[in-house]
C-alpha cells in the first residue's frame, strides 16, 4: 500500500524543512497556496547496500516522506508489533518510505528484506528528518580532525 505526500519531491539541496526555492521546481511547486514558502515533506536517500528484489536487481535511491501522527499510531495496533515490539520500526519505516529504486509498493515485507545496515540507516534517517528536520550529520575527519557536515540523503562525494 503506497502512501504519497501532497507536495512534490524536492531535490537534495536546501537541507531544512523550509525550502523557499527548490532548483528545478516550477513556480509554486511544493509550496502552500497562500504562504509563498513551502515545507519540505519528502527527502531523497541512498541506501548503503541496497534492496535486492526477487530478480536480483539492486535498488538504492529512495524517497522518505515526513511522518504523520497516524503513521506513528497505526503500527501500535498491528498484531506483529504487539507480539514483537522490535517490529515497530519495520512497520513505521514501511509507511513513510514511498519508493526504493523502481519499487514503489513499499510494505513491511520489503523492509524486512533489507540488509541490517540499510534498516539502521533508514531508522537514523527517519529520526533526523522527523525530529531534527534535516538530513545533515556533523562528522570529524579521522586524519586531520577537521569538522564538517555531510548530507545523509546520498549525494556523491565532492558534490555540494
Amino acid at each position: 500500500m503506497r502512501r504519497t505526500a501532497a507536495a512534490a519531491p524536492h531535490q537534495a539541496e536546501g537541507f531544512g524543512p523550509e525550502s523557499p526555492s527548490v532548483p528545478g521546481a516550477g513556480p509554486g511547486a511544493g509550496h502552500g497556496a497562500d504562504s509563498g514558502v513551502g515545507m519540505r515533506t519528502e527527502f531523497p536517500f541512498r541506501l548503503p547496500r541496497g534492496y535486492v528484489d526477487e530478480r536480483g536487481a539492486v535498488h538504492r535511491d529512495g524517497i522518505m516522506r515526513l511522518a504523520t501522527a497516524r503513521d506513528e499510531l497505526v503500527p501500535l495496533r498491528d498484531d506483529r508489533v504487539r507480539e514483537n515490539p522490535a517490529y515497530l520500526s519495520v512497520v513505521l519505516i514501511s509507511r513513510v518510505v514511498t519508493r526504493i529504486g523502481g519499487v514503489d509498493d513499499i510494505h513491511p515485507g520489503v523492509i524486512e528484506d533489507l540488509f541490517a545496515s540499510d534498516l539502521a540507516f533508514l531508522q537514523d534517517f527517519y529520526r533526523r528528518v522527523n525530529a531534527e528536520g534535516h538530513t545533515r550529520a556533523a562528522v570529524t575527519c579521522p586524519s586531520c580532525q577537521e569538522e564538517f557536515a555531510v548530507d545523509l540523503a546520498g549525494g556523491r562525494l565532492g558534490e555540494s
